[in-house]
């Protein structure tokens, strides 16, 4: 004669399993996550590192031109004083010129030293133009370099902080899995670490949607899936090697969480 009560304690066992092992994956996901962001966390820092380290780069840049046109300028202004100096000195020599051949020659020699200072002149124009655009783009280089500045530090102030949440989530995250652990015996408890550790995102129980596991395009057979709802044995995926759980209790059990319900945004 068939113990009805016994088919009955079994089928709740089942599902008290099933339910522990999933609360189980759902902590080691979040847990996951921490990890992953707290490694993650040197990479962005880097990141904006370097693009601050890259706008000053250009802001020297731009700073060592407008030296250089500033350089130039005073040049132009040598080279005009030079200018001006002969102007004066030929203008002398002709005070003591006895033909007029010698006159035309220093005449000419003005002449000469007049466009050098036009010419100088212009290009001074030129280069102050230069200057008004190099300052024009080093003014927005300043006030991004300063909006970056502001940022990694207040980065850095938020990510220290979402690292100490994070670290106190944590603690009770391990608390809460070696209580769940309890609640299933050793064999089971190695067999859901052991199915994790080897699959590449660490679903070791997959719940079952559209007649194929999570994170498998192979569906199971309609005797599996009707074993599967009945819930009366833990089922293993013959392809994937994960532990089966039908959608609506793994959507259930989610729910009801806490780690689904606490889980702070990274």
């Amino acid at each position: 004669m068939v113990d009805n009560n016994k088919i009955i304690q079994e089928a709740i066992t089942v599902v008290d399993k099933l339910r522990v092992l999933y609360n189980l994956q759902l902590i080691d996901f979040r847990m996951d996550e921490i990890r992953k962001f707290r490694n993650n966390i040197p990479v962005e820092i880097k990141n904006l590192e370097e693009e601050l380290y890259q706008v000053k780069k250009m802001l020297e840049y731009h700073h060592n031109d407008v030296l250089y046109i500033k350089e130039n300028i005073n040049k132009q202004n040598q080279n005009i004083k030079s200018s001006e100096i002969l102007i004066n000195k030929y203008e002398k020599q002709k005070d003591d010129i006895k033909n007029h051949k010698e006159l035309y020659s220093i005449d000419k020699e003005i002449d000469y030293q007049k466009l050098e200072i036009q010419l100088s002149k212009k290009r001074i124009q030129e280069l102050n133009v230069q200057i008004y655009k190099e300052e024009e783009v080093i003014k927005k280089k300043e006030y991004l370099l300063k909006n970056k500045e502001e940022h990694l530090f207040h980065k850095k102030k938020e990510l220290k902080n979402i690292l100490l949440e994070n670290e106190k989530e944590e603690k009770i995250l391990l608390e809460k899995f070696l209580c769940f652990s309890k609640k299933i015996d050793n064999s089971l408890l190695k067999t859901y670490k052991r199915i994790r550790n080897g699959v590449k995102n660490g679903v070791a129980v997959a719940p079952v949607q559209r007649g194929a596991p999570l994170g498998s395009y192979l569906a199971i057979t309609p005797q599996k899936y009707s074993e599967l709802i009945q819930r009366n044995k833990l089922l293993i995926d013959e392809h994937s090697g994960r532990i089966l759980i039908d959608a609506e209790l793994a959507e259930e059990e989610k729910k009801k969480s806490f780690v689904f319900c606490s889980k702070k945004k990274l």
